[in-house]
């Protein structure tokens, strides 16, 4: 089973496919610099082997990566940080503010983690989460610019899907690896050009208008490219961030429907309005899939994001 999703040989960016959940659902991508690599999220700790065997499959050695770079904390993104920055001899972790901490200590995102999914889902879903030795971590704040041999990275703060989430600009080729602030658009729902992205609202940060201003921030800057962690590159179009905008909006009219329901029917509101409102996008962006194999790839982040609708909701109450 080959790890590499795909080559984008012309930017120097390789896409890999941790195969964490399912296939096609969380990448990691390589940026690649005269002969040295940078990660840009890796997934979970069951993920590592595959992300040394995608370093294999392009004749990388672990001592050829310099940086791991997280977009944000989340488990999906970086709970495999600490055991693979174990076997990466030279690699530096880049981190937001609000994030090292917790890869240098990472107590409490476990306990919040474990609150979301339950024991048995965290050990079988995200494995052993080490912590980060705290001289190999680099704080990265908004602005701040990192030259990977020659090649800069520029690191902006976006809130929104989580206070401690960075997108990192890559100025070689105007692309852009937004992590969660742009939201997630899996492969299987292409249909020619067309791409099916979606807002995450998952718990516990969800902020509708800090999101929608990391949306606009992305969109001002008029990217070639987006990298999303789920999944991968699109190429960035103005309809895709109008599309983002309308459908954080209409996450958040769901929600305020719901605000006054007894807590015992809220969510289950909640979830049949989203549900409704995610195919009908799919359906009109030409989705190939039919709504049982639609429902059955998008299961986890609709369940997430009608929890995370909830946390808002008590929180602004």
């Amino acid at each position: 089973m080959k790890i590499t999703y795909r080559h984008f040989q012309n930017e120097g960016i390789i896409a890999l496919d941790t195969q964490m959940m399912r296939p096609l659902m969380v990448s990691s991508h390589l940026i690649l610099q005269n002969g040295k690599a940078a990660f840009v999220d890796v997934g979970a700790s069951p993920s590592i082997p595959n992300l040394l065997k995608g370093l294999s499959e392009h004749s990388l050695s672990k001592e050829d990566v310099k940086y791991i770079i997280v977009t944000h904390v989340h488990l999906d993104h970086a709970g495999g940080v600490g055991a693979l920055i174990g076997q990466l001899p030279n690699a530096k972790l880049v981190v937001h503010p609000r994030g090292s901490r917790h890869m240098i200590d990472p107590t409490k995102l476990i306990a919040g983690a474990t609150a979301v999914y339950g024991s048995e889902e965290m050990s079988k879903t995200y494995g052993q989460i080490l912590p980060v030795p705290e001289d190999r971590v680099i704080v990265a704040a908004d602005g701040f610019q990192l030259d990977f041999d020659g090649r800069i990275l520029e690191f902006w703060d976006t809130p929104g899907h989580a206070r401690h989430h960075i997108c990192i600009i890559d100025h070689l080729t105007r692309s852009i690896f937004t992590g969660d602030s742009f939201g997630l658009s899996y492969r299987e729902f292409d249909h020619n050009d067309q791409v099916f992205i979606l807002p995450t609202t998952s718990p516990v940060q969800f902020d509708p208008d800090e999101m929608k201003e990391t949306i606009r921030r992305i969109a001002n800057f008029q990217p070639q490219a987006v990298y999303l962690t789920h999944f991968s590159r699109i190429d960035y179009k103005n309809s895709l961030a109008e599309d983002l905008l309308n459908m954080v909006d209409a996450h958040v009219e769901i929600g305020q429907r719901a605000a006054t329901l007894e807590k015992s029917v809220k969510l289950q509101q909640i979830k049949n309005d989203l549900w409704e409102l995610l195919w009908n996008e799919a359906h009109k962006s030409g989705c190939p899939l039919d709504e049982r194999q639609a429902h059955q790839l998008l299961a986890l982040d609709w369940e997430l994001n009608a929890q995370g609708l909830i946390s808002w909701l008590d929180r602004i109450a």
